[in-house]
């Protein structure tokens, strides 16, 4: 009897259930930067008791969207420039490596998946929200396409953060045509094999999203606020 085509079924616990949530209501902008997270009123909006809340909150503080102030609580954090620069430096290194690793192996099954986000992309070129969540699921599926767990685990978070500094794009964003352009490059560039395409597409699109997100920025210090509404 062949079994392979089984898989396990996967068990989750409340509290990844929770964090899951509370990322969500990050990067959407529900819990802005600064915000205090209180217990009560987020576990009985969940339906969940405050001992999951509880670790799922040390979750995000372990992966950097809460921090912890002593006699004080949890509470989003602010980003600032230098935060801007970081994320999107992480997000290069990271969809770098796993864009080397769906070049060096299932070609074929990666422009499938990417094909099917960029139409999706395209489909929603009309809607900067649509938009935003369509890019999100892009990047997304360019890490998960590479198979490895922990390159996926890095990028969710950067994403999330990514979206938690997009505010700044609402007053200069990239033209949806531009955006749809250097999507499709890097969907050819994994076509083709192209390691070095890749690499200088990568690295273009992260330079341009800094550089739009800090130009209406006044001074380093101070905080982007999030959006989900504009795309990266």
């Amino acid at each position: 009897m062949d079994l392979t085509s089984l898989e396990p079924v996967e068990r989750r616990s409340t509290a990844a259930i929770v964090a899951d949530r509370l990322r969500e209501a990050i990067m959407r902008g529900t819990f802005p930067p600064g915000t205090q997270l209180g217990e009560v009123e987020i576990a009985t909006r969940l339906g969940v008791s405050r001992g999951p809340l509880r670790e799922a909150m040390q979750w995000l503080v372990a992966e950097g969207l809460l921090r912890s102030v002593r006699n004080r609580g949890l509470f989003v954090r602010d980003l600032d420039a230098a935060d801007v620069r970081d994320v999107y430096a992480a997000r290069a290194a990271v969809e770098r490596a796993a864009g080397l690793l769906l070049i060096a192996g299932d070609r074929e099954a990666a422009v499938t998946r990417l094909s099917a986000s960029l139409a999706a992309m395209e489909a929603a070129a009309g809607d900067p929200v649509a938009l935003a969540d369509a890019d999100h699921a892009f990047h997304h599926e360019l890490v998960a396409a590479s198979g490895s767990p922990r390159l996926q685990r890095m990028a969710d978070t950067l994403l999330v953060e990514t979206r938690m500094c997009l505010a700044a794009l609402q007053d200069n964003p990239p033209p949806a045509a531009d955006l749809l352009a250097e999507h499709r490059a890097l969907l050819a560039a994994v076509r083709d094999g192209d390691a070095e395409k890749l690499t200088r597409v990568l690295e273009a699109h992260m330079a341009d999203a800094v550089d739009r997100i800090l130009a209406p920025v006044a001074a380093p210090t101070t905080p982007v606020m999030p959006s989900g509404s504009v795309p990266a």
